[in-house]
């Protein structure tokens, strides 16, 4: 089988081999073991730190462009360039046995339009945004997602996306993802949630995650007394802003900036964490939580995409609303209750451990296998 991936993730060359962002390039890993021919469609040149890794079976990669519309110049270099990458894409795509799109994203956008021409070809998109009809997203997105929706112009496509919703056309399959092996579970440790309270954010320090806002929370609770700290795991363009806010109200004792970091390390972390506190704008399947909740963290996160789902509606961790005042109220109303923390620890743990890699696995042998239906594991 000849597999095609249509991506705006750039795929980079280092020391003769080409890396990619390390989750995106450990789930390509996967669909790689399956197929004989591994080819990328995606830019090759990112100007912004990245956490990379290597990928197992290596790629052929088709060099484009990447496209880009926040300014002036950068707008018209694109649609300059956008014949060209039109052009790759038909011819890449004709020479495909299997089409496999990464929306949400630009050249997802473009690949959206030029499957439309190739009906009788396998092909599978991996939706890993918002797919929550009723959010408020960039018209680019929504358009990806009325495409991606209408059988008649997604022929022999499955559609995966994160989160049972309502109302969907038949293409649309609910899907997960996965971080850690059946070998890695393990019985979560009992925390003591009545001393000191461990907090952990992992995730890029951007406005979307809210970082500022968790590190808030965390200084709320610990003007109120509580013996609280925080592990901060990502870099990202707020990362300057967060030091000068530690600095400037003294919290270095109590909030630890640590970078990009190892997932082993992320792994050893959450190990003893109490909560991973997460206060996105948006999310797809946020990984963090799950990777989390599969060593008992019990997560808080705001009630976007399918978290609700993810947290049970409140039973499996406590759903944030994204106002500082409010949200230390429900942390404070938590606390006093140390065996329902501890049950929320508890399903938390045994609900994510049933996505594993393995079980990730199976499912994508499924899908090159055109056997996909609803995976409900």
């Amino acid at each position: 089988m000849k597999f095609l991936v249509i991506t705006n993730a750039p795929t980079l060359k280092e020391n003769d081999s080409y890396v990619a962002y390390e989750p995106y390039v450990r789930e390509m890993n996967i669909w790689a073991k399956y197929v004989d021919a591994f080819t990328i469609l995606s830019p090759t040149s990112y100007d912004k730190a990245l956490l990379t890794s290597r990928f197992d079976v290596q790629p052929k990669v088709i060099s484009v462009r990447s496209l880009q519309f926040n300014s002036l110049g950068a707008i018209v270099s694109s649609l300059l360039g956008m014949p060209m990458i039109v052009v790759k894409l038909f011819q890449t795509c004709k020479k495909a046995d299997h089409i496999h799109l990464r929306c949400p994203g630009n050249m997802g956008l473009l690949g959206c339009f030029v499957q439309i021409f190739f009906p009788k070809k396998t092909k599978t998109a991996k939706y890993a945004g918002n797919w929550d009809p009723n959010a408020q997203q960039p018209l680019s997105y929504r358009l990806q997602k009325w495409i991606l929706s209408h059988p008649f112009l997604t022929k022999n496509m499955q559609v995966l996306v994160y989160g049972d919703w309502p109302n969907q056309t038949k293409n649309i399959k609910p899907f997960f993802t996965a971080t850690y092996k059946d070998s890695e579970i393990e019985t979560p440790i009992k925390r003591d949630y009545s001393g000191d309270l461990k907090f952990v954010f992992v995730g890029t320090l951007v406005p979307g995650k809210r970082p500022l806002l968790a590190l808030q929370i965390i200084e709320a609770l610990y003007k109120q007394g509580k013996n609280v700290f925080l592990e901060v795991y990502g870099e990202g363009v707020l990362k300057q802003e967060l030091q000068d806010y530690i600095h400037i109200h003294g919290l270095e004792k109590i909030v630890t900036l640590h970078g990009n970091q190892s997932k082993d390390t992320i792994k050893e972390t959450l190990k003893t964490a109490h909560f991973l506190i997460l206060p996105s704008k948006s999310e797809g399947w946020p990984k963090a939580i799950a990777e989390g909740m599969f060593f008992g963290v019990i997560p808080m996160a705001t009630a976007v995409s399918c978290v609700p789902y993810m947290l049970d509606f409140g039973n499996r961790g406590i759903l944030m609303e994204a106002h500082l005042n409010e949200d230390v109220n429900h942390i404070n109303d938590a606390l006093k209750d140390m065996e329902k923390l501890e049950s929320m620890s508890k399903k938390a743990s045994k609900w994510s451990q049933q996505y594993t890699l393995e079980t990730f696995e199976k499912a994508i042998v499924k899908l090159l296998n055109y056997k996909c239906k609803f995976y409900n594991l």
